[in-house]
């Protein structure tokens, strides 16, 4: 009876922690598959869902979901009274588990609004450089990781912004020449722009632009992106691209991409 019992105990516990640990095992998988990465770019507008609730779990689930080594995050407020003095990506970092870094691009309503990463590995070093915007500033947030280079940023509404932020990104970014380098936000262009062909020039675009992120309840605009900066050390094959299926938590849907890095 002891024997039995005992063997039905820890065959329920073995069952038990492979359930429970589903993600661990996957994020395992991906880390161990050298070069393989996930990046996520999400508009997520403060947290405030198409029904006009802000629900940071709803959003934090999300993301969960995807399982993302890192994310570009736009539409932040940092100790802002909207927020009520929350800190939105901080909240979002601490239910993700993940390494929070801020750009802010404006002083909004005593804080700040603006852009972020989370991102699964610490951060070696990271830099907020000002971007131009008419209606309002815009910036670029570069965080440099142990394998990689991440860059976000939220794009102004006006195109000659747009074209002129060009040339300070390729600027900005033009020292990291060990390390691939990605580039992931909301550019507000369209993918037959004038500036999104004028990007392509020295970028690489990862993900799908037949396929729309834009308005979340019925997309048909494609304005979120990820890109990869092209060079000639690192080859890069797109494993897989999606749009998530989610309607409902902001007004953009998350795009997101597996791709597989190796030297040429």
């Amino acid at each position: 009876m002891k024997t039995g019992y005992f063997v039905a105990y820890f065959l329920s516990a073995a069952i038990l922690f492979l359930f429970t640990n589903v993600d661990l095992f996957r994020q395992g998988e991906r880390k161990s598959d050298s070069g393989k990465i996930r990046i996520l770019s999400y508009n997520i507008r403060n947290a405030r869902g198409m029904d006009e609730v802000v629900n940071y779990d709803r959003i934090a689930g999300v993301i969960r979901r995807i399982d993302p080594d890192c994310v570009a995050l736009q539409e932040l407020d940092s100790a802002t009274e909207r927020s009520q003095g929350k800190v939105v990506l901080d909240e979002l970092a601490k239910k993700l588990g993940m390494y929070a870094s801020y750009g802010a691009s404006i002083d909004y309503r005593g804080g700040k609004y603006g852009i972020g990463i989370l991102s699964k590995e610490k951060p070696l070093r990271k830099e907020t450089v000002p971007l131009p915007g008419s209606e309002e500033k815009r910036s670029l947030l570069v965080v440099e990781l142990p394998g990689y280079v991440m860059c976000c940023t939220h794009w102004s509404l006006t195109p000659s912004d747009r074209l002129s932020s060009i040339d300070i990104i390729n600027k900005v970014t033009e020292k990291y020449t060990t390390k691939p380098v990605f580039l992931a936000g909301d550019l507000n262009a369209t993918p037959e722009s004038p500036e999104i062909a004028e990007l392509a020039k020295t970028w690489e675009m990862l993900n799908d632009p037949s396929r729309p992120t834009f308005p979340s309840d019925n997309p048909c605009y494609c304005i979120d992106y990820i890109f990869f900066k092209k060079n000639s050390l690192f080859r890069i094959t797109v494993l897989q691209t999606c749009v998530e299926n989610e309607s409902m938590a902001s007004d953009h849907r998350p795009v997101w991409v597996d791709v597989q890095l190796s030297k040429k």
